[in-house]
């Protein structure tokens, strides 16, 4: 029996974190690759049967992977870099997503507005692209063979070259050629799986501006497609008006909409409605954590259905639950009234579910109506929501900025500091060891005392400072061994904020982060930092950085409360952590870096609803850190941005020195610096810190040589790409130690 729902896509990582324990067990050479498979199948059926047991029709395969969804379509297209073409299977794959001891990795970047990051591929005219179907074809018939149809998830062929890079620096649409002919014999093969298989191409590119050049592919290219399979073109995160004006106009079996974070959808309503194509319509939200309101959604269904005949009709989750954690189930510490307002991908199964069953009349669990229509009015008026003072705080606050320009402070900061040209230092984080994970997580369950905690962080504390010491870094960190996450740390202690036991989303590969949620109102009861910092300080003559997450990436790496704007919610988090900076500095902390390294994975896709974001987002910025005094250093840290079209956004915040992620991309990012005449200071990473390989000496005086092209040294920074975190203690030793002397032999050369 037809269901009349759809499943765009389902989170791959495991309930548990299956897939990345293996593969992590994998890369320490600690189990084979058959090992990584076994698990992988395992999760693949796992995830299957969670979604036929909660009603789905439409389930996808291929939706799987084992890293990335773009790296796999770079294999099946063999569009693979010169430089890993002697490698092979398993080993190719992941060298081109973390590098090895040869190469470095392919460059990483974040899936439009997302935390997720995606393998940028890397395509060249002369490269040779050949199909490999084998991924989607295995995928295909092991869920058949377990009595599951599915739909084959793709990346579409104009979003895939639309998030590549040129090698060879020509346009890679030009490419289109090249590529859409595999794509033709990829659907030939797929058809001779089984009649009637759907094909879901992801085109979230055409929910962004695009050029009229890419308007006019789109036609060609599912007039093609189309034409050799029944095909689902899904966009998400926005509207694709102009694109949707363009598809109903081939021979497309469906067009999937999100219409929680694209509502400007509606007006294509029409055209659609004319080419009697069916509709998937994105109604359960496949970015946040919120239970889906059914009498909102249902609302907005009964007004798509004036315009779309009803049996045109499926109805979906916005986008791929990849965003959301898994389940719900092992949230056992969970606040009962918060716990009740959440939905995690599993649960959002059920809602898809159950919406599709309300929806088209068909029987259902009224009383899970009601439920649901309780939990969304408790949330509107619980008392753990609403702060009189905190508003008011907000609404009457005074100080917005800094009071000296940039030209006064630097001068006073450095005499003050009295660091060298080409001062070294590092972005935050240190690697994790097993003990300070063990003591973290023994202390929260309360199996050891906090002063067994204290003693074990505190002595990572010392011997991070010693290393740093050791090895001639000349501005320190304390390591942050105390710091789960560099957003669930500060949403655990902040008011207004939940977090969880088990909410892990994937972030890129095997890495994943536990985002915290906003429910409420927030405020800082107490000093966060200051205690860490301040004892690390009390250890070293050296200059003591004190960390910080800004407002903006605080914001952005939450789950955010939808019943207020983000701006609001924004402002209330910059005015805590300005009380923050002021205990800091009146601690003797004299730098202080607030990181905002999901600053640009905020912007909205549309140009139209930049500027909005741009001016509250720096308002922010410049709040939080507005109590800075003039001899107080502020530092901030950007992670994967493209920095042409933001770099007078960037200029506005007035940070005295920033840091970018710029190994991956030589000196490339740097130039628009130049460009514009930036005066601040900036910090280009001179290693990727995403790769478990060891830059040498050689290699990193050659990478500082080529910031010196476009920056004089007066201006520059020298630190690694990101926080070490994720990094073995040896290779962050060894890169360090090669970082600080590659420092020393370039300044001797410039003397």
């Amino acid at each position: 029996m037809l269901k009349n729902n759809y499943l765009v896509g389902f989170p791959r990582i495991g309930e548990q974190r299956e897939l990345k324990k293996v593969l992590e067990k994998f890369w320490a050479k600690k189990c084979s690759y058959s090992e990584v498979k076994k698990v992988a199948c395992s999760l693949k059926k796992r995830h299957w049967n969670y979604q036929k047991e909660a009603g789905i029709e439409h389930i996808s395969s291929n939706d799987f992977s084992l890293y990335d969804n773009v790296l796999d379509t770079s294999f099946m297209l063999n569009a693979i870099p010169k430089r890993f073409k002697n490698l092979k299977d398993e080993e190719l794959y992941f060298a081109m997503a973390r590098g090895n001891k040869e190469e470095t990795a392919c460059e990483m970047t974040k899936w439009f507005n997302t935390n997720y990051h995606y393998i940028v591929p890397e395509l060249s005219l002369e490269d040779e692209y050949v199909l490999d179907a084998s991924k989607v074809i295995q995928e295909y018939l092991e869920a058949k063979n377990l009595g599951i149809k599915t739909k084959i998830n793709l990346v579409g062929p104009i979003t895939y070259l639309g998030l590549s890079k040129r090698v060879d620096g020509g346009d890679c649409y030009e490419l289109l050629e090249k590529i859409l002919p595999l794509y033709e014999e990829l659907l030939l093969k797929i058809n001779e799986l089984d009649s009637n298989i759907l094909v879901q191409f992801d085109e979230p590119i055409f929910v962004k501006d695009l050029d009229s050049k890419v308007y006019d592919l789109i036609k060609y290219t599912y007039d093609k497609l189309g034409s050799n399979a029944k095909i689902a073109v899904v966009t998400y995160f926005e509207h694709s008006n102009e694109a949707t004006n363009i598809l109903v106009n081939t021979p497309i079996w469906a067009i999937g909409l999100d219409f929680i974070h694209g509502k400007e959808n509606l007006i294509s309503l029409e055209i659609i409605a004319k080419s009697d194509k069916k509709l998937i319509v994105g109604v359960v939200d496949g970015r946040n954590i919120w239970k889906n309101d059914f009498e909102k959604s249902l609302n907005l269904l009964e007004h798509v259905t004036k315009i779309v005949k009803k049996d045109n009709i499926l109805i979906s989750s916005s986008c791929s639950l990849l965003h959301v954690p898994f389940t719900l189930k092992y949230e056992e510490k969970q606040n009962s009234e918060i716990k009740n307002w959440l939905s995690y991908a599993v649960e959002k199964l059920d809602e898809v579910s159950l919406i599709s069953k309300i929806f088209f009349n068909k029987k259902y669990d009224k009383n899970s109506f009601l439920e649901n229509s309780k939990a969304n009015k408790s949330r509107k008026t619980s008392k753990l929501i609403h702060s009189e003072k905190v508003k008011n705080r907000v609404k009457n606050l005074k100080c917005l900025e800094r009071k000296e320009t940039y030209e006064n402070r630097i001068k006073i900061q450095k005499k003050l500091l009295g660091y060298e040209e080409l001062a070294t230092t590092t972005i935050g984080s240190f690697p994790q060891t097993p003990e300070v994970r063990l003591a973290r997580s023994g202390f929260k369950k309360g199996l050891i005392t906090q002063e067994e905690y204290l003693k074990e962080m505190k002595t990572y504390i010392d011997k991070c400072i010693e290393f740093q010491e050791q090895c001639g870094l000349e501005v320190l960190v304390h390591g942050e061994p105390e710091r789960n996450d560099m957003v669930e740390y500060f949403g655990e202690q902040l008011k207004g904020y939940g977090f969880s036991q088990n909410g892990w989303v994937q972030s890129y590969g095997s890495r994943c982060v536990k985002p915290p949620f906003i429910y409420g109102d927030i405020s800082r009861a107490k000093p966060m930092t200051v205690e860490w910092i301040s004892y690390a300080q009390s250890k070293t003559k050296k200059i003591m950085k004190g960390m910080l997450t800004g407002p903006v990436t605080i914001l952005n790496w939450s789950f955010v409360r939808d019943d207020i704007p983000r701006s609001e919610v924004s402002k209330q988090i910059a005015v805590g952590l300005s009380d923050e900076i002021d205990d800091l500095q009146n601690a003797g902390i004299k730098i202080i870096q607030v990181d905002e390294a999901a600053f640009k994975e905020g912007y909205p896709l549309r140009c139209s609803k930049i500027k909005e974001y741009e001016s509250w987002a720096v308002r922010d910025f410049k709040i939080c850190v507005s109590r800075a005094k003039k001899e107080t250093q502020i530092h901030t840290h950007m992670c994967y941005s493209e920095f042409n079209d933001i770099i007078k956004t960037i200029e506005a915040m007035d940070a005295d020195v920033i840091t970018i992620e710029t190994a991956r991309s030589g000196n490339e990012l740097l130039k628009i610096f130049k460009k514009i005449g930036y005066k601040q200071e900036v910090g280009p990473g001179v290693y990727d810190i995403h790769s478990p390989r060891v830059p040498s000496v050689k290699e990193i005086k050659t990478q500082i040589k080529l910031l010196l092209e476009v920056l004089p040294k007066e201006q520059l920074w020298i630190n690694p790409d990101c926080g070490l975190k994720t990094r073995g203690w040896s290779e962050t030793k060894e890169a360090l130690i090669n970082m600080v002397e590659a420092v020393k032999q370039v300044r001797n050369e410039l003397s």
